[in-house]
């Protein structure tokens, strides 16, 4: 909770101003861009290398931004910066917006901060800005919970910004000074506005040569600080020039993108005639984030997901009720079992604008039909076209897509790899393999437990009663609101079955799924047969957990999203540029080991 002192953000909680009352812009220059020296380092980065800064308190944002700007106007313009920052007790949407209101010069930066604020998760999150070359990864999460999930050697510059020590001293123990010296190479800088004594002799043990120099406004010194000892090696690599990405789906087409946002050329092959020819391909996807109390890392992988997915949705392809609607989703409390979950869920603590408890009543609300249950209710979800979400994808300048290009032999050979097929043959740096099930033809996945598992959705005629449905039902089928008259309603979940033809049988299993679990919506949608449908074959591995990272020296993968690609192609994509150049991972470490393929058994080379 914000709170407000002499018309400047404070914090009740810990009895402490976010910034000085002076001038908190002047504060954030002074202290953490000179006291790092940024400037100077900003201007003398290599074309198409990277920086890392590493925040302690988020607060609301404004070392973020003024780092944003200050890169923009020094760095070479193909340099990137990723910033990483914690926060664990983050502001509401109107307090920030408030906060930030008080430094107009940042109002681009701060406008484009507020657009993805709206969609944190608990736990990391990814956002992009500036066309991809300014990345913020933050975890809203307890900063010793977080700093030893980052690489070691990875952060380049600190910003030590908690509240004040004597007032918050868990920020400023050992074992967070510690994390932050493992994430730090020879030669990483920090700054931070207090010189209190038990805080630099911390520094030190961690290993860091510290100074105190002026400080800024009233504080007379300050403390900046420089990592002497060997520590890690610095883990900023260089980006490779070219990439090969086989498949053309959503996992495929979001790699892709995610390569050439870093200056890689990339060659996108797809066997079929189009891209999304495949389960990627339905005319209507739901945006469903499902997960369990006990937030394992498959469900933490997924919520994570699902805010990196509904930010990059809106860069990509903004709502218009023809390509995307965000008309919420209801998770159906239908069953005992789903009850039983939703009510463990309900009793943590959520931000309403991720998901919200509900009964029947609120949910009638909510879905415009009568509703026997309550349930989970998610504002931001809803439904998307996946085949035009591959197209915005893909639709890179730094992408060359080549459709019937069917991949039969990849290979590694001098400075890369090669994928060829009938009448051609493409060799590049990198290679990411996104082609679902399919990848078992190439020899490094033959022996790889991918499972096909066939899917069909049924569309259905709407009627004057069922068009009055507002939002996604979901429980053990769902069904989305009608657009051009027609639901959308599925899915089937057939293992080890990769035919296509559309079957009679599914179109009655999907309409039996409504009557069981939305008994008003069945009704009102009477007697109606299914107009149309289609099959499609989802790709899954034992587990369920999709398989992501770096598989061989050069070769990498993204595969197994079963029936959650919608949520999980763009952070995997995510994951795999960053390891491809050597950049700071968009999830803990714990959660790229679960991902990992050489963590799984069978997999490891």
């Amino acid at each position: 909770m914000l709170d407000w002192k002499d018309g400047q953000p404070f914090s009740s909680r810990f009895g402490d101003v976010y910034f000085s009352s002076g001038s908190g812009l002047e504060e954030t220059h002074h202290v953490f861009l000179q006291g790092n020296a940024l400037s100077s380092r900003f201007a003398a980065l290599p074309t198409g290398d990277g920086f890392c800064i590493g925040e302690t308190g988020f607060g609301t944002g404004l070392n973020f931004l003024c780092a944003w700007r200050l890169f923009e106007q020094n760095a070479p313009p193909a340099a990137t910066l990723d910033f990483f920052s914690t926060e664990r007790f983050p502001i509401d949407d109107d307090e920030l917006s408030a906060a930030l209101a008080l430094w107009p010069q940042l109002a681009v930066q701060a406008g484009a901060l507020l657009a993805c604020w709206k969609r944190r998760v608990p736990g990391w999150n990814r956002w992009h800005f500036a066309g991809g070359r300014i990345r913020l990864t933050l975890a809203l999460e307890d900063v010793a919970q977080a700093l030893p999930q980052l690489p070691a050697g990875g952060v380049d510059a600190w910003f030590l910004d908690g509240f004040s020590p004597a007032k918050n001293p868990e920020m400023w123990s050992d074992e967070v000074l510690s994390a932050i010296a493992r994430a730090s190479h020879a030669g990483t800088t920090l700054a931070t506005y207090t010189s209190a004594g038990w805080v630099r002799r911390g520094l030190q043990q961690a290993g860091f040569a510290v100074e105190r120099v002026p400080g800024f406004g009233r504080k007379r010194e300050m403390v900046r600080g420089r990592l002497e000892s060997a520590g890690a090696q610095a883990t900023n690599g260089r980006v490779p020039s070219s990439a090969i990405v086989i498949g053309g789906g959503l996992a495929g087409c979001a790699a892709a993108h995610a390569l050439a946002q870093r200056g890689i050329k990339v060659t996108l092959l797809e066997a079929a005639p189009q891209l999304a020819a495949a389960a990627s391909g339905n005319p209507r996807g739901i945006l469903h984030a499902r997960f369990g109390a006990g937030m394992n890392a498959l469900h933490r992988f997924v919520l994570a997901a699902y805010g990196h997915a509904l930010a990059l949705l809106d860069e990509m392809l903004p709502v218009d009720g023809v390509n995307r609607a965000e008309c919420g989703l209801l998770q159906l409390a239908a069953t005992d079992a789903e009850a039983k979950r939703i009510a463990k869920l309900s009793a943590q603590e959520w931000p309403p604008h991720l998901l919200q408890a509900v009964d029947a009543e609120q949910a009638i609300h909510l879905a415009g039909l009568p509703m026997a249950h309550g349930g989970l209710w998610f504002p931001a979800g809803g439904w998307v076209v996946p085949p035009e979400v591959c197209a915005r994808l893909a639709a890179h300048p730094d992408i060359t897509v080549r459709l019937d290009s069917e991949v039969t032999a990849l290979e590694a050979v001098a400075g890369g790899w090669r994928a060829s097929g009938a009448g051609f043959a493409v060799e590049a740096g990198k290679v990411v393999v996104c082609c679902a099930h399919q990848a078992k033809r190439l020899a490094p996945f033959a022996a790889w437990p991918l499972q096909p598992v066939r899917g069909q959705i049924s569309v259905l005629p709407a009627t004057p009663q069922s068009a009055r449905l507002k939002a996604v039902l979901c429980a053990e089928g769902y069904c989305a609101p009608a657009v051009a008259d027609r639901h959308v309603a599925g899915a089937t979940s057939s293992f080890d079955d990769a035919a296509t033809d559309i079957r009679a049988t599914d179109h009655a299993d999907n309409l039996a799924k409504i009557a069981a679990h939305m008994p008003a919506l069945h009704q009102t949608l009477g007697d109606v047969e299914p107009s149309d449908g289609r099959a499609a074959v989802r790709c899954s591995v034992p587990g369920a957990t999709p398989l992501v990272g770096e598989v061989a020296p050069g070769l990498y993968c993204s595969l197994a999203h079963g029936t959650r690609g919608l949520l999980t192609a763009g952070i995997a994509a995510e994951v795999v540029a960053a390891q491809m150049c050597g950049k700071l991972p968009p999830l803990p470490q714990d959660m790229l080991d679960a991902l990992a393929p050489s963590s799984r058994p069978g997999l490891r080379g």
